[in-house]
């Protein structure tokens, strides 16, 4: 992780989001800033609206009231606009069975009015030798990096992820990590979803952790853990220098087991 700067503007821009479903407030006045070049987590558990909120960023969803900016551009109001400079991780239904990597990027490039190169993209995404695989035929790690591939072909200014790491070995995971960190050293400001705190600390410059629809607490890893020592809390597990996934990586290595 390298620390993103915030001399410039905020290129995600969330102010007082608020989603009602029937009786339930999902997103209940959220309100945040991302800055260039960042990659920041939304912590939560399950229902607690991080979800919705991407969403409603995505353009995906209609907020009941309050701002949502992409760039400088209203979501609500120009939601085509946002949509063409925004990158969205696509679950696998979102592809075509018969056709080959390669032709699913240049259709997807095409639906953008991009010309694309899907052997420059396969080979961002550790998946060069796999131009003419569908996609059906990949494993799931395969599957997740692909999905990213996809969502470079506008080149984006954002990239949303959803929990990519999810059900993934330890060392496709790791790999992951790897690409995400690759997409914010290009410059690409990346907002990501995850349960993983692990993986939260090792990605993001920032977190927002939220709760029942609210943001509960919102600053760097460090900073939020450090807050937490300075109530005299005291962690009871003993603290190692490595964990078992450590242990696993050294004895089994870095390399991805895709076949």
């Amino acid at each position: 992780m390298n620390n993103a700067g915030t001399s410039g503007g905020p290129v995600i821009v969330a102010k007082d989001l608020r989603k009602r479903y029937d009786d339930i407030q999902a997103v209940d006045g959220v309100s945040f800033e991302v800055y260039p070049g960042e990659v920041f987590g939304m912590l939560g558990p399950n229902g607690a609206g991080k979800t919705t909120t991407v969403e409603m960023l995505e353009g995906m969803r209609d907020p009941d009231s309050g701002v949502a900016l992409i760039n400088g551009i209203d979501v609500t109001r120009e939601p085509m606009r946002v949509k063409k400079i925004i990158g969205v991780q696509l679950q696998a239904n979102a592809f075509f069975d018969r056709l080959t990597l390669s032709e699913l990027l240049k259709l997807f490039g095409t639906l953008y009015g991009h010309s694309v190169s899907p052997q420059d993209l396969l080979d961002r995404v550790d998946l060069g030798d796999r131009g003419k695989s569908q996609f059906k035929t990949l494993s799931g790690g395969q599957k997740q990096r692909f999905s990213i591939a996809a969502a470079l072909v506008n080149e984006p200014v954002v990239m949303f992820l959803d929990e990519p790491s999810t059900g993934l070995d330890p060392q496709a995971r790791r790999n992951m990590w790897d690409l995400i960190k690759g997409l914010q050293a290009d410059g690409t400001t990346v907002m990501l979803t995850t349960h993983y705190m692990e993986e939260a600390e090792e990605l993001c410059d920032r977190v927002a952790i939220v709760d029942s629809g609210r943001i509960a607490a919102l600053d760097t890893p460090l900073a939020l853990v450090d807050g937490l020592i300075e109530t005299g809390f005291r962690n009871e597990r003993p603290t190692r220098e490595a964990t078992l996934e450590d242990v696993f990586i050294s004895m089994t290595g870095r390399a991805l087991r895709d076949e």
